[in-house]
């Protein structure tokens, strides 16, 4: 029953939203059991077989026979029989002759079999391998049972094989007969000339046709069935198997009936239909059939809007109602029912209507046929019933346009209502209140309703009534200024449904009504006035904001105020204004994002300083400052409720506080008043200092010192030597050279002017000389802000001298040394030029190491030896020891005592050389460096060893000698066993002779 029942899936087009077609496309039906076995593979589908079908139905029997005992054998004794092969089922379905008699002898044998001999019978698993066994072979099918179709309509036949052999692609061969005996060649898929010459001319004109579906299964279509068609379809296929096995060719039954279904609408012709919202309607259509078999109707009503179609509610061939998609809450509620009216009537009743329901309604009847627990689908028919038109309920909603009302006074709203619906309806009326004229917005209050129950929700001092059926009061009593805006009237119309229910059938809404509630407000002037303006960055700043000319002031009016600042532009563009401080009616101050944090530090304050007066005072004005200010004073009014409301704002006029934004000057002038001169003498150097827009500037003076261009041994090092600052307090900065503290000097002249003076000059402090000036400008009494920084020009100091030159290196005989030994580094500095006395030459020597195979890290100082000869050591983590010596006079000996594993690396000298001038001063040359050299420190491995080995033997002597001490003390006291000896008698011997 395979066909039928894919074809019961179509069928309900109420429940998936599509119609069937007329076609029926019955799939392919499953085998019954045993329909592959190879004796009673191929189904009968009649009686007129012959002497073929009898055989078949004899090897059919014995097959059965085998099956039947399993089957019983497995049930019980007294167990009724299963089905036993295909040729028992299509017998049983079959019309007579031979094969009804084949497949009652098939069944008569089955059950006569005793069930004794169930006990003959092999286990379940061995029945199984040759049932298996026995059933293998090709298998054809077409549907079961008979088809039934109606002239006019098109014919479609499933069959495929499977279980074969040979190639994938099978062809299929079909032929027919009327009476099932004697068969005439249709159609074939692999010889073009094999249909039958009554059959060419529609295969030609496509009536018939041979469609393959896949490689093992085909269809025959057959087009406009007629009553001639009605016989017996075969099946085959050529084989293409090894062996013989299985069946090659089924056979099915189509009846043909005439067209005996008719549908027609009530009233016919058909009528369109105009209704409002929620009106009731009902559409008929007449159904009736004079088929000659047992048939069952099945009635559907569709709703089409242009090319869109829906299901509203059918009626099965079962006798069971679907709603479509959309009507299920509507059927349940019984909105939407399907009756029937006297023998062949069918109402579609819509106890109101929607705006959905508008389109054409079509009344679609399918006729059906029910066999062996199945259905099919032989016709369909449908017509068009009405055209329904839906109309909009017209309703309108009028208030008043605009109010005014004096505060305190009642406010009386009325909302009339227009509509054309005469019937019951009741109203809902709903008041809203909104600040926009435009529309309700989200969120806007309701201010009273009267829901269709007439029940009124409402606060106390709002009421709604309504006079009459069209006319609605809103009254607020007792309104304040808080009430002006606008009032909207939402009106909606309800009508009663089914079972108590109401549905909503029309809705509008009202025009604003704009009102105004007036009151007797202050009248009064705001004035802004800057007390102090400032003339230059970081200067008082002060705004007092006055109240004047007030007048109709009342006891429950207060005052506060809210300063505004925007930027200053000369464009026309629009600038938002920043609000720096706002107070509320109940005296709190409120700052903003600007003013937040300098109101927190206390450079801006604002303050009351009178009933009428308001101060805002900026303790340090910047650039950033500059611009409009304003301010806003509010009045606000005491409510019923002794809340505070603001019932006015009052701008003042802007004030710009600005000043001239020059950019501040600083230039200053060093000059040398002697350009020429030789170690040992006095340097000295002025610096002029000019300023421009800089407010009462002082300044303070830093001297610095660069190496010149050409000096490789400080590149790029810029020294501090001493300062002035703006209170004239002198300051050595990084002055070193403890032998003449007092040999720099630094004195102002004039309040534009100073000087710097060295004295004593060495060759060292030959270099490019500066004063950075800073100017000062005075912030709030004894504070101080930083104005401008500018550099001089610098002076240089250059000696020309052809003095010696200086070099240094380092040598080690032992660069790699074993841990523990003596380190030796000699620093060797050599003289070119002109000769020297060693008495006329000093030199400062320091010791640095880096710690590292490369020049990566850090140098670190070891040890340093002046040229007085006083040595200075570093501190050291490790043991080792330092020792710094001067060998001879150009000779350095540093030794590193008792050298440790940390105590590798690059080791270099720094050199700084004195001279004796001719005038008996010490002259300081240039800081001379010599190339590193990599001391590597070993590990001894003997020695390394010998402690711990002479540790380890010696612990364990010990232990060994005190264990067997322990030992010995234990079994010679603790653990000796006294053991008593048996007391001997003594006698004498008796003589041999006595004996």
């Amino acid at each position: 029953m395979g066909g039928a029942g894919g074809r019961a899936l179509r069928l309900f087009p109420f429940a998936f939203g599509k119609r069937s077609g007329l076609r029926a496309r019955l799939g392919g039906a499953a085998p019954a059991p045993g329909s592959r076995c190879p004796a009673g593979g191929r189904r009968e589908a009649g009686g007129g077989r012959g002497q073929a079908g009898g055989r078949r139905g004899a090897r059919g029997a014995r097959t059965a026979q085998r099956w039947d005992f399993s089957a019983r054998e497995e049930s019980g004794a007294g167990a009724r029989p299963r089905r036993g092969s295909a040729d028992s089922g299509a017998a049983g379905a079959g019309g007579g002759g031979g094969g009804e008699a084949a497949g009652t002898q098939e069944a008569g044998e089955s059950r006569s079999r005793p069930a004794s001999m169930g006990r003959l019978a092999p286990r379940p698993l061995l029945l199984a391998l040759l049932g298996l066994a026995l059933c293998r072979g090709r298998v054809v099918r077409v549907p079961t049972g008979s088809l039934v179709r109606v002239v006019g309509t098109e014919l479609v036949i499933p069959c495929n094989v499977s279980d074969y052999d040979g190639p994938s692609e099978q062809n299929f061969d079909w032929s027919f007969s009327s009476s099932g005996s004697s068969f005439v060649e249709l159609a074939s898929t692999w010889e073009a000339g094999f249909a039958a010459q009554l059959y060419r001319e529609r295969l030609q004109r496509g009536e018939i046709a041979l469609r393959r579906t896949a490689n093992d299964a085909v269809e025959l279509h057959i087009k406009n069935v007629q009553t001639s068609d009605e016989g017996h379809y075969k099946c085959s296929t050529p084989s293409t198997d090894a062996t013989v096995q299985g069946n090659y060719e089924d056979t099915v039954q189509v009846k043909v009936l005439a067209d005996a279904l008719h549908v027609a609408a009530a009233p016919s012709p058909a009528s369109d239909l105009s209704l409002r919202l929620g009106e009731p309607f009902e559409l008929r259509c007449a159904a009736s059939t004079a088929s000659p078999l047992h048939t069952h109707l099945a009635l559907l009503w569709e709703l089409q809007r242009g090319a869109a179609r829906w299901s509203v509610l059918a009626l099965t061939h079962e006798g069971r109602f679907h709603p479509g998609p959309g009507y299920e809450q509507r059927y349940r509620a019984g909105d939407v029912r399907l009756d029937t009216v006297g023998s062949d009537g069918y109402r579609l009743s819509v106890a109101r209507a929607l705006a959905s329901d508008q389109g054409s309604y079509r009344c679609v009847v399918s006729e059906w046929i029910g066999g062996q627990g199945s259905w099919q689908e032989i016709q369909e028919k449908a017509v068009e019933v009405a055209a329904v038109l839906i109309q909009p309920t017209v309703l309108r909603a009028t208030v008043a346009r605009s109010v005014s009302v004096a505060e305190g006074k009642e406010l009386d709203l009325t909302c009339n209502i227009t509509t054309d619906r005469a019937d019951d309806v009741r109203p809902e009326v709903t008041w809203y209140f909104s600040r926009s004229p435009d529309s309700i917005l989200p969120g806007s209050p309701v201010l009273a309703r009267l829901d269709r129950d007439s029940l009124v929700h409402s606060s106390p001092h709002i009421a709604l009534s309504h006079a009459d059926a069209r006319s609605y009061h809103l009254l607020v009593r007792d309104v304040s200024k808080e009430n002006s805006g606008y009032y909207f009237c939402h009106v909606a119309l309800w009508a009663p449904g089914h079972n108590r229910s109401w549905h909503k059938v029309a809705e509008a809404r009202s025009a604003p009504a704009s009102v105004d509630v007036t009151w007797l407000e202050p009248d009064y002037q705001v004035y802004l006035n800057a007390s102090k303006v400032p003339e230059f960055s970081d200067d008082l700043t002060e705004l007092e904001c006055r109240i004047v000319d007030v007048k109709s002031s009342e006891a429950s009016v207060r005052f506060t105020v809210s300063w505004y600042y925007r930027v200053n532009r000369r464009s026309d563009d629009v600038v938002a204004s920043e609000l720096l401080a706002v107070m509320n009616g109940d005296w709190t101050l409120k700052y903003g994002d600007r003013s937040k944090q300098r109101a927190q530090d206390g450079d801006f304050i604002f303050s009351k300083e009178h009933t009428d007066t308001f101060s805002f005072r900026i303790q340090r004005t910047t650039e950033e400052d500059r611009g409009n200010y304003y301010c806003v004073v509010s009045a606000w009014t005491r409510q019923r409720n002794d809340s505070w409301v603001k019932s006015k704002d009052v701008f003042s006029k802007p004030v710009t506080i600005f000043w001239a934004s020059e950019d501040s000057v600083l230039v200053v002038k060093a000059r040398q008043p002697k350009p020429f001169f030789a170690a040992g003498n006095t340097f000295e150097m002025t610096c002029k200092v000019s300023s421009k827009n800089i407010k009462s500037p002082r300044y303070s003076v830093l001297i610095t010192a660069e190496k010149p261009v050409g000096d490789l041994s400080s590149p790029n090092e810029t020294k501090y030597i001493i300062s002035l600052d703006q209170d004239s307090v002198v300051k050595l900065e990084n002055w070193t050279d403890a032998s003449r503290v007092d040999g720099v000097v630094l004195e102002k002249v004039q309040e534009d002017e100073f000087r710097y003076r060295m004295y004593q000059t060495q060759v060292s402090d030959a270099g490019l000389y500066r004063c950075v000036v800073t100017a000062w400008s005075p912030v709030r009494g004894s504070l101080w802000r930083e104005a401008a920084t500018s550099l001089s020009n610098p002076i240089e100091i250059d000696f020309q001298t052809a003095g010696p030159v200086f070099n240094a290196s380092v040598h080690s005989d032992t660069p790699s040394v074993i841990r523990g030994d003596l380190i030796k580094l000699f620093c060797i500095i050599t003289v070119e030029g002109a000769a020297l006395d060693p008495d006329d030459m000093a030199f400062d020597v320091s010791w640095f190491a880096v710690h590292s195979f490369g020049l990566d890290k850090a140098p670190v100082l070891l040890s340093a030896l002046d040229r007085k000869g006083i040595v200075t050591t570093a501190e050291r983590d490790g043991k080792s020891e330092l020792s710094l010596e001067r060998v001879s006079v150009l000779e350095f000996l540093l030794q590193v005592h008792g050298s440790e594993d940390q105590d590798f690396g690059n080791y270099y000298c720094s050199v700084t050389p004195w001279v004796k001038s001719p005038t008996g001063s010490w002259q300081k040359e240039a800081e001379i460096y010599s190339k590193p050299i990599f001391v590597t420190v070993k590990m001894d491995v003997l020695n390394a060893f010998k402690y711990p080995l002479l540790i380890g033997v010696g612990l364990s002597t010990v232990i060994g000698l005190l264990s067997c001490l322990i030992g010995y003390c234990s079994s010679h006291w603790c653990c000796k066993k006294e053991v008593q000896e048996t007391r001997r008698e003594r006698r004498r011997l008796m003589s041999m002779e006595m004996d």
